[in-house]
């Protein structure tokens, strides 16, 4: 299974998109994945890991978040339904 990381920018006030982040994996992968956790951070910093692997960077991907690529991205790390 697939663990994710979201490490996010105390000082930026990034807790709300992280958490909406952290929500959105749940929602669409659930009991799929081992866990989304929640790392505080500061610098800035908003980046998305999947079992040690940037799925997320906000500094190569710019300001604007795209779940839809996240979501993509974890999904194809999980193994393929029977």
């Amino acid at each position: 299974m697939t663990s994710v990381e979201i490490e996010y920018c105390v000082p930026c006030g990034l807790l709300d998109t992280a958490v909406e982040t952290q929500t959105r994996l749940l929602d669409e992968f659930g009991q799929k994945l081992d866990g989304v956790t929640l790392s505080p951070g500061h610098g800035g910093v908003f980046i998305v890991t999947a079992d040690g692997e940037t799925i997320w960077d906000k500094d190569a991907h710019g300001a604007a978040l795209d779940l839809d690529l996240i979501v993509e991205a974890i999904n194809d790390r999980l193994p393929a339904e029977a």
